[in-house]
């Protein structure tokens, strides 16, 4: 009983795999679709001062790249210099590690 059960399950399922894609198939337009001109008129006005505008991260030469990046730079380590200071100056790390060995030190 249970073979015929899996027959039936799997016969459906072979079922579902051909026809659901056959279904599932959604064709090209036939037809071009046309550009409307308002739309991109309104595109183009609405991206006009975008072409107008300098960028604001522009470099004037290669020293100003690099100094910013030197600049950059220094921020980064001393942030990281600070976070590694205050991970190593934790006073509730060294309360645990004095209970600790208080702990083990009773035993």
């Amino acid at each position: 009983m249970a073979r015929s059960g899996s027959i039936v399950l799997s016969l459906l399922a072979l079922a579902a795999l051909v026809v659901v894609p056959f279904n599932c198939f959604v064709g090209a337009p036939r037809a071009p679709m046309e550009i409307d001109a308002r739309a991109a008129a309104a595109v183009a006005v609405g991206l006009a001062p975008l072409a107008l505008e300098q960028p604001a991260s522009a470099y004037d030469s290669v020293v100003a790249m690099l100094q910013s990046w030197l600049v950059g730079g220094t921020v980064l380590t001393v942030i990281f210099a600070a976070a590694i200071i205050a991970a190593a100056a934790n006073p509730l790390t060294k309360r645990r590690q004095e209970v600790q060995n208080m702990m083990n030190n009773k035993k």
